[in-house]
């Protein structure tokens, strides 16, 4: 393993300043956007006890970062004013408190100096974390490190446990993705078809939906801005026996009305609402009723104590050639924001990550 380069004592970070009430801002530089680039901040070397330090090398860019700017009650507290942009990140160990406590953790981890990791780096180029939360990932030349920021982190997670709990698919079943481009969407259409399940992607544009039908394999890819929408789904989808849904709004509304008895939808996420002050709400879910359905959301945080079981079937899939993984790529922390815009603009196919750091991205 080639010895890392030494600390500086600054480097660049991105922090929130203001609070969006839509749309994020792109400006980044004058203080009055939603975030500002510091390009002079301090990197804290002063490690307490189970603390270390993490070189950030890739980092995630994630729809639910939307709902982390808003100063509301949810699964996780907002993004203080000032703080470092909350992110999950991916990079290189390289300090730990020396105290005995923390090298015994060290230890029980498995970690030393030098290691690729994964936890929350943040939008910054070093981050002080807690070693509790750092998981030692495995690099090589087929396994990118920007791949646990996708099929094999969150995102491969997140489809894992909607689609198996609390979809509960089973071989034979009809299963609806939307977002099926997405980092999320992409990874549960091949999951579902891996389970054996019929799969109607949902997606925005004939290259997205080309890509799902001739490289994912899924059954059928409706395009979602196709005037004939509504019809093309009717015709195509019948009635479905599960739902993992991305988008929320008119999609999921209309879905409602195509459900089969005691269908089952998962709510991951509503993209289409995350910027709208306003959203619309449903008007079919007396289809539920009337259907015996369940739509349930979840957060994939709940399934941590989980987790081992998801990543050993996902890298099962993924050395098998079964589960195939495609990143948007950028580069440079000043990128990142651009890069959260354009995921709520579509501009996508597969899981975002902006690359960060500009070290030798393999051992």
């Amino acid at each position: 393993m080639p010895a890392l380069p030494p600390t500086p004592s600054t480097q660049s970070r991105i922090v929130l300043v203001n609070r969006p009430k839509a749309a994020i801002s792109p400006d980044i530089s004058s203080g009055k956007g939603t975030f500002l680039l510091e390009k002079s901040a301090p990197v804290d070397k002063e490690l307490g006890k189970g603390e270390c330090l993490i070189r950030t090398e890739w980092v995630s860019l994630d729809p639910a970062m939307r709902g982390w700017l808003n100063a509301t009650r949810s699964y996780i507290a907002p993004v203080e004013i000032n703080a470092v942009m909350r992110a999950g990140g991916v990079g290189r160990l390289v300090a730990l408190a020396t105290d005995a406590e923390t090298t015994a953790l060290a230890q029980k981890k498995g970690l030393q100096v030098g290691d690729w990791v994964s936890t929350l780096t943040g939008w910054q180029e070093y981050a002080k974390v807690g070693l509790k939360e750092v998981q030692k990932i495995q690099v090589s030349d087929k396994i990118s490190p920007s791949y646990y920021l996708g099929a094999l982190g969150m995102p491969g997670q997140t489809a894992y446990w909607g689609l198996t709990d609390v979809c509960d698919i089973k071989s034979g079943e009809t299963v609806v993705v939307t977002g099926a481009a997405g980092a999320v969407g992409s990874v549960a259409c091949q999951i579902a078809k891996i389970k054996g399940c019929r799969v109607i992607a949902v997606a925005g544009g004939a290259d997205k939906c080309r890509w799902l039908k001739e490289e994912l394999g899924v059954d059928a890819a409706l395009d979602y801005k196709s005037k004939d929408f509504k019809k093309e789904f009717r015709e195509t989808v019948g009635y479905f026996d599960a739902m993992f849904d991305n988008v929320g709004g008119e999609i999921l509304d209309f879905a409602l009305t195509r459900m089969k008895k005691f269908a089952r939808i998962a709510l991951c996420g509503a993209i289409s609402a995350y910027n709208d002050p306003a959203p619309r709400g449903l008007q079919a879910y007396l289809n539920l009723i009337s259907q015996c359905a369940k739509i349930q959301g979840f957060i994939v945080f709940d399934y941590a104590k989980r987790y081992k079981e998801a990543d050993a079937e996902l890298a099962s899939f993924v050395n098998s050639g079964q589960l195939k993984i495609r990143e948007h790529r950028l580069t440079g922390i000043e990128n990142c924001v651009e890069g959260l815009l354009g995921l709520f603009e579509g501009v996508n196919t597969g899981k975002i990550v902006v690359k960060i750091g500009s070290g030798e991205t393999k051992l």
